[in-house]
C-alpha cells in the first residue's frame, strides 16, 4: 500500500506504473511480457474524470447528428476494455454481483451516481484478470456495504496470488492481506518495508504533521448564526411530492421535504438511492426541477428566476464539480471565482475579497499552493482549494456533497471543524451528504435518510444540536 499526504506525489507514482502518466526521468522495469495497459488493471478518481470528459466532449457529435440521447452505457464500457471484445461470461457476472451493479448494465454512464461509476471502473479493472491491481482511493462515494464488499473481495484476491497496490488515506480501508507499506512526503520516500514495521505511531505521526497556526475560522466569518426558524417562516428550500425519473426507472417520487433557517442537514443513503439527483435539484443542474413543485428561498423554481440569482446564495462542492472544474489557472483565482459562481475569474475583485482568500488558504493550510496551477495540483489538494472557493461568499446555503473523498486525516480533521464551525456560528445553513456516518457532525441538526426499496426518512434533532 502506498500512504501520504495531499500532494506528496502518490497518484502521479502509481499513475506512472500504470503507464498513464509519463516519466521524465529514469525508467520502470515491467517483469511480465504483456503490455502495461493490458497486464495492469488501474482504478482512480483520474479515471472517473476522463469517462464525464469524454461524454461531454460527444455532447457536439450528439447534436449535429440528432441523436441526443445516444450515451454511452455501462454494459458498452464492460464489453469493449482497452480495444479487447470481452463477453458477459461468468467472471463478468461475478464480478457484476460481486459490485452489485447488474442492474445498471443498460444505464448510461452520464447518469450514474459517483459511487455507481466508481464500481464500474472497479469492474472494468477487475474483469481483465490483471497481474498487478492498482487501487487509487477504490473505496472513496461507495456505501458502507459496498466498502465492505470490495475489502473482503481484496483480500480474497491478494490470497489468489494477485499482487496489488492500494493506496488509501484511511486505515480502516487496509485490508489484512496488505503485507508492505511505502510511505511518500513531499515527493520522495519518507518510509518503506514491511507494514507492521512502517505503520509505527512514530512513523505515521510524523508522516501526517500538524502544521503549525490556527485552524480555526474565527476572523473569517463575522456574522452570528440565525436562530432556528419557525414553522411559519419562509422555507429555504422546499420540495412538494417531488418525482424524479431516467426512462421508467424512479430515483424517488412523492419526496417532500423542508429546510428552515437555523436547521442543518445531513442527507445519508446507499449508492444509487438519489443524493446527488436532489442536489442537483436544489442547485438546478437537473431539469426536472421544472416538472416539479420545487421552491427555493420562496419563489418556485421555474417562475422566471435567474439561475445566478439562486447561485450567488448557494455554495457547492462535490465530485462532480470537481470533474467540471478543468481551468489551468491559479489557486488564488479558482477561489475567487466563487465569489461569482463562474468556471475562471473573469471580474475584477477587490483588496477586501482578496484578503479572505488569503486566509482562507492559510486556514485550509494550503498558503503554499499559492503560485501553482489548479489543474496541476493532486485530486486531495483540489479538494482543499474547492471547499475554499466554496466557502469565499457571505451564503444562505452550504452544499457539501462527500467533501472528505480524497483527504489525508489532517486535512479531513481540518475540514470537518471548519464545516461545524460554520454550521453552529454562522448564518450559513448546511446540506452534508457523507457514506461515513461517523463523520456526521455535532452541528447537524436534522437527517434525510434515502432509500433503494422504500420512502426517505426525515429524523430531526437525531445528531446533535444547535
Amino acid at each position: 500500500m502506498v500512504l501520504g499526504p495531499n500532494g506528496s506525489g502518490k497518484s502521479a507514482l502509481v499513475g506512472a506504473i500504470a503507464g498513464n502518466t509519463p516519466v521524465v526521468e529514469g525508467s520502470i522495469t515491467y517483469h511480465f511480457t504483456e503490455p502495461a495497459r493490458k497486464a495492469i488493471g488501474y482504478v482512480s478518481f483520474g479515471l472517473h474524470e476522463r469517462i464525464i470528459e469524454r461524454e461531454e466532449n460527444r455532447d457536439g457529435s450528439r447534436f449535429f447528428s440528432g441523436k441526443l440521447d445516444s450515451f454511452e452505457t455501462v454494459r458498452q464500457a464492460l464489453l469493449f476494455i482497452d480495444g479487447t471484445r470481452t463477453g458477459l461470461d461468468q467472471k463478468v457476472k461475478k464480478t457484476l454481483d460481486l459490485l452489485e451493479i447488474s442492474h445498471l448494465l443498460n444505464s448510461p454512464l452520464r447518469f450514474l451516481s459517483t459511487g455507481e461509476i466508481r464500481k464500474v471502473i472497479i469492474a472494468r479493472a477487475l474483469i481483465k484478470s490483471p497481474r498487478l491491481l492498482i487501487l487509487d482511493e477504490p473505496f472513496d462515494g461507495l456505501d458502507a456495504p459496498s466498502r465492505k464488499r470490495l475489502k473482503d473481495s481484496i483480500d480474497e484476491m491478494i490470497s489468489e496470488g494477485i499482487q496489488l497496490i492500494l493506496v488509501t488515506h484511511r486505515f480502516d480501508e487496509i485490508t489484512s492481506n496488505i503485507s508492505h507499506a511505502l510511505c511518500l512526503k513531499d515527493g520522495k520516500i519518507f518510509a518503506r518495508g514491511k507494514r507492521c514495521e512502517v505503520l509505527k505511531g512514530f512513523h505515521l505521526t510524523r508522516l501526517y504533521e500538524i502544521p503549525a497556526g490556527q485552524t480555526g475560522l474565527s476572523g473569517i466569518f463575522s456574522q452570528a448564526k440565525t436562530p432556528t426558524g419557525s414553522k411559519r417562516a419562509v422555507p429555504l428550500v422546499e420540495m412538494r411530492n417531488v418525482c424524479v425519473k431516467y426512462g421508467t426507472k424512479h430515483v424517488f417520487k412523492n419526496l417532500n421535504w423542508v429546510i428552515r433557517k437555523g436547521e442543518n442537514w445531513a442527507v445519508v443513503g446507499p449508492n444509487g438511492s438519489g443524493k446527488t439527483s436532489l442536489l442537483n435539484l436544489i442547485v438546478g443542474e437537473n431539469q426536472q426541477v421544472y416538472s416539479n413543485e420545487i421552491y427555493l428561498f420562496g419563489r418556485r423554481r421555474g417562475t422566471g428566476e435567474s439561475i445566478w440569482e439562486i447561485k450567488k446564495r448557494i455554495g457547492l462542492i462535490s465530485s462532480e464539480f470537481q470533474i467540471r472544474y478543468r481551468k489551468p489557472i491559479s489557486v488564488p483565482d479558482i477561489i475567487l471565482s466563487g465569489l461569482f459562481d463562474s468556471i475562471g475569474l473573469y471580474r475584477h475583485v477587490t483588496l477586501k475579497q482578496k484578503l479572505k482568500a488569503n486566509a482562507l488558504m492559510s486556514k485550509f493550510g494550503i498558503h503554499h499552493l499559492k503560485e501553482r496551477r489548479f489543474d496541476r495540483l493532486s485530486d486531495g489538494e483540489k479538494r482543499m482549494v474547492l471547499l475554499a472557493r466554496s466557502m469565499v461568499k457571505d451564503l444562505l446555503l452550504l452544499i457539501l456533497d462527500e467533501p472528505c473523498q480524497g483527504l489525508d486525516p489532517i486535512n479531513r480533521s481540518r475540514v470537518l471543524r471548519f464545516i461545524d464551525h460554520i454550521g453552529k456560528h454562522t448564518p450559513t445553513n448546511l446540506v452534508y451528504v457523507t457514506h461515513h456516518e461517523k463523520e456526521i457532525l455535532p452541528c447537524i441538526t436534522h437527517i434525510l435518510r434515502l432509500s433503494n426499496t422504500g420512502p426517505p426518512a426525515l429524523l430531526h434533532n437525531t445528531a446533535g444540536s444547535n
